[in-house]
């Protein structure tokens, strides 16, 4: 049977630019980092060694220096001290200074790589990678010059200031015997994600400005202050630097002062919440997801989205709008038939008052070939249940037409239609099992249809296991027949090919016109068919289609394109190439189509090209736009490295100048860093 799909394009929906005011969950909260479950940081093979010479450094006319205006530092500032020199700066010169900085282009990227990736003198391997060729770029840029705040005390969860970080992330132990600052580069492996160390290396180039609050004694501030500063005469001389290039500065007005003069420089007040002024990663990841995974009804009276929570999605449903909620976790059991009986009894009584609560087993828990026959017993049990209490009228129509007085549940006394959602954590993992089986049920279709269907047709992002795969295609026949819906045959049903190739999961949907997927799936055509895919931008990995399948299909050349030479290996460029990337995407949108941008998993090259347009298209900042991505990539967490994420920042800054916008960056690149590898580390092996 041919899937039924739909034509009309899914639309683009509009982004604030600041969270909600009122936001109740603290996700600025760096002790614990929560994992989002059921997501994983897949390996992205480097490639083999550049085959060709690194980049020659740019020219001198097109050199980039960063600028301040703390140095010199006595120009607006005040010499507390001089051995060792600290200044004092007030919240009007902080504010001043940060703002200048933003405005401030980054240099090019052939100018501060590889020295960013980390090159230690005992690290072999990130050595012989990267500097084999040329030597000099172990050295420090004199190119970058920046600007570190750090919190007196280091705890960040109450008055934070835009981009602050701890002492202990930049400065050796205090029972050192000379301050310094941590040797951060990575002393053995090989890694072109080091976002760890990007706080630490660009505070050791930068002028310090030291803060605390009303908690803070003065005198902890000045102590601080005073290592800071021995810790960066001791990197001047042994990088050969000028003396006191890069400088400390204590803040000489209160917290209270940069709060009330300059709110939108404070993340996190004095009582600890979130002020919504400054981005947060970690907020923003989850908000995305809840928007990307909005509930929306997938059949009649039955609901698929994410837990209600008005805290990270003030535009969610409140969850008195249903009767029943239905939680798919790892921990519940199929109901027995009493405990469907006691719910409906419960509904009763209830009459919409308030909502009811309900467990079913998540996606992945029911295990071919080890399932029981009891277990799908129960989800067809639980399929007929929900939809005789979202249908009755449906249910009623249908018993008088057969006479049938042998229904395992009484619909007499039901008049009022009951509304359920089916929810999990993220809206669209634990959910899919019960949700798929409920949608084959309740429409009458094979598993084929109702995968391409929902997602299509009822705009749903979802991924589901290979067993939930096998389990829903082996019990496919039962389903279908006890479906109200299906008047066919079961023994005329065809599996299309397409369907043994996938894992569970289809390609992520960006944006309607874009997908971002792996080499998988790439080399299912017929699935990308299916869901209306009708471009292929292949970023340094080749299509490998079997013969004839490419005449077969009738897929023209022009509708595929090849990136070739960029491999993920922290020196290939890849922004050289965005202009023809997106022309080519954009041609895709115009004819009707969806493109698909595809490396070999699906997460540095091509996710690179795809934020690369969502900033293009959407006008978002580097750090918008990558959290709109990372969320719709599903339980695959997007990948990046430290080069390709540099060059978003730069890509940035044209969008801006192209838009006649003045250059003003969001974050500065440590801070970005910092926030995706503390997003990253609960993940982390």
């Amino acid at each position: 049977m041919a899937a039924a799909v739909a034509s009309r394009a899914l639309p683009i929906p509009s982004r604030s630019t600041t969270p909600p005011q009122h936001l109740s969950l603290n996700t600025s909260s760096r002790g614990t980092p929560t994992a989002i479950p059921n997501k994983h940081i897949p390996t992205c093979s480097p490639g083999g060694l550049p085959v060709t010479p690194p980049a020659s450094p740019p020219r001198q006319d097109s050199l980039i220096e960063t600028s301040s205006i703390t140095y010199p530092p006595d120009t607006y500032c005040t010499e507390y001290s001089d051995d060792p020199p600290v200044y004092t700066i007030t919240a009007d010169r902080m504010a001043e200074a940060i703002e200048h900085l933003a405005t401030q282009p980054l240099p090019h990227p052939e100018q501060v790589f590889p020295w960013l990736h980390g090159l230690h003198c005992e690290n072999q391997i990130q050595l012989a990678f990267f500097s084999s060729r040329r030597k000099s770029v172990r050295k420090v840029p004199r190119c970058i010059r920046s600007l570190t705040l750090i919190k007196t005390g280091g705890n960040l969860n109450t008055s934070k200031l835009k981009g602050a970080i701890a002492p202990d992330e930049v400065l050796q132990s205090a029972s050192s015997d000379e301050p310094a600052f941590i040797e951060c580069d990575p002393r053995d492996g090989f890694s072109v994600r080091n976002f760890q160390i990007q706080a630490c290396k660009l505070a050791m180039v930068s002028d310090i400005i030291v803060y605390g609050d009303q908690k803070t004694h003065p005198d902890e501030t000045v102590a601080l202050a005073q290592r800071i500063s021995k810790a960066q005469r001791q990197y001047e001389a042994r990088n050969g630097f000028p003396h006191c290039l890069f400088n400390t500065f204590m803040l000489s007005d209160s917290f209270n002062v940069v709060q009330d003069k300059y709110p939108e420089l404070v993340a996190i007040d004095l009582a600890g919440n979130m002020t919504g002024n400054v981005s947060d990663f970690f907020y923003w990841e989850r908000y995305e997801m809840c928007a990307m995974s909005k509930a929306s009804e997938i059949s009649n009276n039955v609901f698929l989205g994410p837990t209600p929570d008005l805290g990270v999605n003030p535009d969610c449903v409140d969850e008195d709008a249903y009767d029943m909620l239905i939680e798919a976790t790892d921990l519940a059991h199929v109901p027995e038939s009493r405990s469907l009986r006691a719910l409906k009894m419960g509904l009763e009584r209830n009459n919409r008052k308030y909502a009811m609560h309900m467990e079913f087993p998540s996606s992945g828990s029911i295990m071919p070939p080890s399932w029981s026959h009891s277990e799908i017993d129960g989800l067809m049990e639980m399929c007929r249940w929900i939809y005789e209490l979202a249908n009755p009228q449906e249910v009623k129509r249908s018993k008088r037409r057969r006479s049938d007085e042998d229904e395992a549940i009484e619909l007499d006394d039901i008049a009022t239609p009951r509304k359920f959602l089916i929810h999990c954590t993220d809206g669209y993992t634990e959910t899919t099992l019960l949700a798929l089986a409920y949608f084959m049920y309740a429409e009458g279709l094979p598993v084929h249809d109702a995968w391409i269907q929902m997602h299509r047709n009822k705009g749903r992002n979802f991924f589901a296991y290979p067993s939930d795969v096998a389990l829903l295609t082996s019990i496919q026949p039962r389903i279908l027949q006890e479906s109200p819906r299906f008047s066919q045959s079961v023994f005329n049903l065809s599996e299309p090919r397409w369907l043994s190739k996938i894992d569970g999961s289809l390609p992520s949907r960006i944006l309607p016109y874009m997908y971002l997927g792996n080499l998988g799936h790439a080399n299912n055509p017929e699935l990308l068919r299916e869901l209306g895919i009708t471009r292929i931008l292949s970023v340094g990995e080749s299509l490998s289609w079997e013969e004839g399948l490419k005449k077969k299909l009738a897929w023209p050349s022009e509708n595929l394109l090849m990136v070739d030479r960029v491999q993920d290996n922290g020196v290939d460029p890849l922004w050289v190439e965005f202009e023809r990337c997106l022309k080519f995407i954009e041609a895709g949108k115009v004819d009707g189509g969806a493109t698909l941008v595809h490396c070999r998993v699906g997460v540095s090259r091509s996710a690179t090209i795809c934020i690369a347009e969502v900033m293009n298209e959407l006008g978002l900042s580097f750090p918008r736009a990558y959290c709109f991505v990372r969320a719709r990539r599903l339980n695959v967490i997007i990948q990046p490295h430290l080069r390709f994420t540099y060059e978003l920042l730069k890509w940035e800054e044209y969008q801006r100048q192209r838009r006649n916008e003045p250059l003003r960056r969001e974050l500065e690149w440590a801070t970005v860093a910092r926030e995706i590898a503390l997003m990253n580390k609960p993940y982390s092996k």
